[in-house]
């Protein structure tokens, strides 16, 4: 049997307490755990922020209370309605389970798994009649062929720069056969040097490369 392994990015998730309090903090919100709904119908979550965060996080989200605190995290829980139209929540009422959350710079980045593309595609549009800025930035698929060889690239390991010019490269064709755009206009849209455009390519490259390659 195969599947597929989706993430999904939600940029303005309105009324998001995890994702309000990413756009304070100093690291992505990773460690976000939930309960099944009450008698009463209500959600408990919970989830994680650095504690240099912690004073930020109490004065943008009301409705965070405090249970845990060290000198590296601080831990909010909160309550929200089951019935409540949260990302979260428009996924799982198809059936399918989120498999992991994560929070940064405002916006949630949910990841599951679905036997059927249909279904991927009818959460995605349910998340769109709710939502602004819904992208599916990830689709693998799991195969039965002993012979496939999966391989994990970490996408954080590359600076900002580095993503921005591989974006920048990938929209305007520099990596087609024939070319759609060369250096020098990757360069410009960039505004900089063709000199610096190719030293960060090749940094990102290589950082690529080394991961396909399990250097």
């Amino acid at each position: 049997m195969t599947g597929f392994r989706a993430t999904i990015v939600v940029s303005d998730p309105t009324a998001c307490p995890v994702a309000d309090t990413s756009t304070a903090a100093e690291e992505p919100i990773t460690s976000v755990t939930r309960s099944r709904a009450s008698a009463n119908g209500t959600v408990v979550e919970e989830f994680g922020v650095a504690s240099a965060t912690a004073e930020t996080a109490n004065a943008t989200t009301a409705e965070l209370t405090p249970i845990q605190a060290s000198d590296r995290e601080t831990v909010y829980r909160f309550e929200r309605e089951a019935d409540a139209d949260c990302a979260c929540e428009l996924v799982e009422r198809s059936g399918t389970p989120v498999s992991s959350v994560r929070a940064d710079d405002g916006s949630l980045q949910l990841t599951f798994r679905t036997l059927e593309l249909a279904e991927l595609a009818d959460i995605v549009d349910e998340l769109r009649e709710h939502f602004d800025g819904v992208v599916v930035e990830e689709l693998t698929q799991d195969h039965d062929d002993e012979t496939s060889d999966p391989v994990f690239v970490d996408r954080d390991s590359l600076t900002t720069r580095q993503r921005e010019i591989l974006e920048t490269a990938h929209e305007m064709g520099y990596f087609d056969y024939p070319k759609g755009a060369n250096a020098t206009d990757v360069a410009a849209e960039l505004g900089i040097a063709r000199s610096t455009f190719t030293e960060h390519l090749a940094a990102a490259q290589t950082k690529v490369l080394d991961a396909l390659l399990e250097k």
